[in-house]
């Protein structure tokens, strides 16, 4: 019984357990089976980077630095996406993007922290 590749159909010539006749082949058929999800993956992903890149934009003194939330969301930061969460013994939360973090302060202004 002869094999066909998974992604064109031609016959496959070669190792019995073989799926694919090509590289391409074998790349193109992962690349449509997986695009959804990778799609969704970079979407995220570039939001956390941004995030990111906004925060670290900020020139931190022993660690921390205060702005306002109208400074962060005129550099188009989500407040949707972050990596995780921290919370202190006394019930504050921090909202992180890998290290670099943001506390709600009152009137609408948010301290930003780092940690090491």
């Amino acid at each position: 019984m002869k094999k066909k590749c998974l992604e064109c159909g031609t016959e496959i010539i070669g190792r019995v357990d073989k799926k694919y006749c090509s590289d391409g082949c074998r790349n193109a058929y992962h690349n449509k089976f997986n695009s959804d999800s990778k799609n969704l993956i970079r979407n995220i992903n570039n939001r956390l980077r941004r995030n990111y890149k906004i925060l670290d934009g900020y020139t931190l003194k022993d660690g921390k630095t205060r702005t306002t939330k109208t400074s962060l969301l005129d550099k188009n930061f989500d407040f949707d996406y972050f990596t995780n969460l921290y919370t202190t013994k006394k019930g504050t939360t921090y909202y992180f993007v890998y290290n670099l973090g943001y506390l709600p302060l009152d009137n609408d202004y948010y301290m930003i922290v780092k940690r090491e």
